[in-house]
């Protein structure tokens, strides 16, 4: 099932946005097939099989400074429709797997590259993580409150939108493609141009003066009253989002607050004072006492959900928007579709679990394999 079943895929294993990137395609029905290294079977099984990331594939473990572990990759990918990696620009060509002699041996192979800064400019080489690239892609400055500094927004933005998502995208939008010319072609994923992405609709807001520079003064960075966090009696926390004037309307009727006291809606030098008033008035309930009295209302209104509990809220239940599998809760497959829906196919594989099995499957014979095995090129 899924409206990727068919489609072959060839994961040169990483971490971060790599593997989000093989676990969408995975959920979608492609049969993703992880390159891990060869001692990676060494790992700790109980951390690798936990590794969410890696759900609904296979693995087969590879000596890649190994010229018939190199071979082995190459005749991978003559069969693959994708193969995708995630190392410095330049690696891939120094182990003999970069683009040309994979095309070489499949012209209709999409070749997907996720790195931090993209496989050219000043920075390529240079080594980075998710606030480095959001940082220059100047997504990390808006984020955070007012007099305080810049706040990680964990590595969502960098390694999963910006990376992740888009090599993913990029991949399916290659496919796309490959339908009409026939031809395979190089994605080049770089997080720092994912990030800048993920940014435009900002950069329109600044353009016709809804933006300020100034962090934790604006429509959606916690500076307006009506768009923020707020504590409860609790200690626990709910959101609240009533941008548009109807919904702010029913949200200050609902909590009995006057619109008159607050100032008007879009006034910005009253929206500290309203802040803290209407702080003040989400202390006095508890967080399950304000959601009896907004859940599901106009109002634009949420608690804010641990990890722990996120999966137990009645609408994600009624949805099976999280599943166990092997006594883990995740989140399922999205998005979803009505005639070929996405399924978690498996849980994490330990590296080299496939090995001899996927390899056959493959089309490389029983004796290749042992062979391949003895050389110490496959593990």
């Amino acid at each position: 099932m899924g409206p990727l079943r068919g489609i072959r895929v060839v994961e040169l294993t990483g971490i971060g946005p790599g593997p989000l990137c093989g676990m969408l395609l995975a959920d979608m029905g492609a049969e993703v097939l992880r390159v891990d290294r060869a001692e990676a079977v060494r790992a700790d099984r109980a951390t690798t099989t936990r590794d969410l990331l890696a759900r609904g594939r296979r693995s087969v473990a590879v000596d890649l400074k190994h010229p018939d572990g190199v071979e082995t990759v190459l005749r991978l990918a003559e069969q693959a429709d994708v193969l995708f990696e995630g190392y410095r620009p330049g690696v891939a060509e120094r182990l003999g797997i970069g683009p040309e002699p994979c095309l070489g041996r499949n012209p209709r192979l999409v070749y997907g590259r996720m790195t931090g800064w993209g496989q050219d400019g000043p920075l390529s080489q240079a080594a980075g993580h998710d606030i480095d690239y959001i940082a220059l892609a100047g997504a990390l400055d808006p984020i955070g409150r007012r007099g305080q500094g810049p706040v990680p927004p964990l590595n969502l933005v960098g390694d999963f939108g910006g990376g992740g998502m888009l090599l993913a995208y990029g991949i399916t939008c290659a496919l796309v493609e490959r339908s009409t010319s026939g031809r395979g072609q190089v994605v080049d994923a770089a997080m720092v141009d994912g990030a800048g992405i993920l940014m435009t609709f900002f950069h329109a807001l600044r353009a016709v003066g809804m933006w300020t520079d100034e962090r934790g003064a604006n429509l959606l960075d916690s500076g307006a009253p009506f768009y923020d966090a707020y504590e409860t009696a609790d200690g626990r926390y709910v959101a609240v989002g009533a941008i548009e004037p109807q919904f702010y309307a029913e949200l200050l009727e609902r909590v009995g607050l006057d619109p008159d006291e607050l100032g008007p809606q879009m006034d910005r030098d009253r929206w500290p004072a309203a802040k803290e008033r209407v702080a003040a008035l989400f202390r006095t309930r508890t967080r399950d006492e304000w959601c009896e009295l907004l859940e599901g209302t106009d109002a634009c209104f949420a608690p804010v959900l641990g990890l722990g509990e996120v999966h137990e809220h009645p609408h994600h239940r009624a949805r099976d928007a999280y599943l166990e599998v092997e006594g883990i809760v995740q989140p399922a497959p999205a998005p979803r579709f009505d005639r070929t829906p996405g399924a978690i196919h498996g849980p994490p594989p330990h590296p080299g679990d496939h090995t001899d099995t996927a390899l056959a499957d493959w089309g490389f014979s029983a004796e290749e394999v042992a062979g391949l095995r003895g050389s110490g090129a496959v593990a």
